[in-house]
């Protein structure tokens, strides 16, 4: 049986691939996750086969918990499932170990191949966005702009996204088990990286790099 983990802040759409799952007899879904945060506690917990994967979340994005859950446990296979076709999301995602990426509005018999695809140790890549992704490796060399995936680490990404969030310092400290003076140092960093000196550009940039949809 494959056992599929379903990490999505959407709802009507788990529902959808829910009842998709359940019309394969090889196929259940194991547990469901609104945020990227859950989703890295499900997967260490419950041990699927493969986790989909949205890429703006709350909380915690898409690629900051891909990148956690295959650091942690190389078995497990992500399929990215999201709205982008921008090739930064794209390439993001890979690198943090997704082995497959479809658009949103794809078929859902689509998403059921691509499982079966990245369980044979295949990459999946949406007819849609193939392109895309030829594109990005031509353009490599000439090497892209800074992006916060290039400039932060990951915990500075964490604070930014919760910053952009409306969270305050003690929320955050909180949420990420550190002290609130932690988070001030992150916040300090992260303006020092970006040249950014005031909470409402750092949420203008957060939502144009994708980390939250807020």
């Amino acid at each position: 049986m494959i056992r599929i983990l379903l990490v999505d802040d959407h709802k009507i759409l788990r529902d959808g691939i829910r009842s998709l799952i359940k019309s394969y007899s090889d196929m259940e879904v194991v547990g469901e996750a609104a945020d990227g945060r859950k989703g890295i506690q499900l997967a260490g917990e419950l041990s699927p086969d493969v986790v989909i994967m949205d890429i703006s979340m709350p909380g915690l994005n898409g690629v900051d918990a891909t990148r956690k859950i295959t650091a942690d446990h190389p078995a497990i296979k992500v399929v990215a499932l999201s709205m982008h076709y921008d090739k930064q999301f794209i390439s993001e995602i890979f690198k943090a170990g997704a082995s497959g990426y479809l658009i949103k509005d794809s078929a859902f018999d689509e998403l059921e191949h691509a499982i079966r695809v990245v369980l044979d140790n295949k990459t999946y890549i949406n007819p849609q966005i193939a392109s895309i992704v030829v594109e990005s490796l031509v353009s490599q060399s000439s090497g892209p702009s800074p992006k916060s995936f290039s400039l932060l680490t990951d915990r500075e990404r964490e604070v930014l996204q919760l910053i952009a969030e409306g969270k305050s310092t003690k929320e955050i400290a909180a949420d990420l088990h550190v002290s609130a003076k932690t988070i001030e140092s992150h916040r300090r960093q992260v303006m020092g990286k970006l040249n950014i000196r005031n909470v409402a550009e750092l949420t203008k940039y957060a939502i144009r790099e994708g980390l939250t949809s807020v």
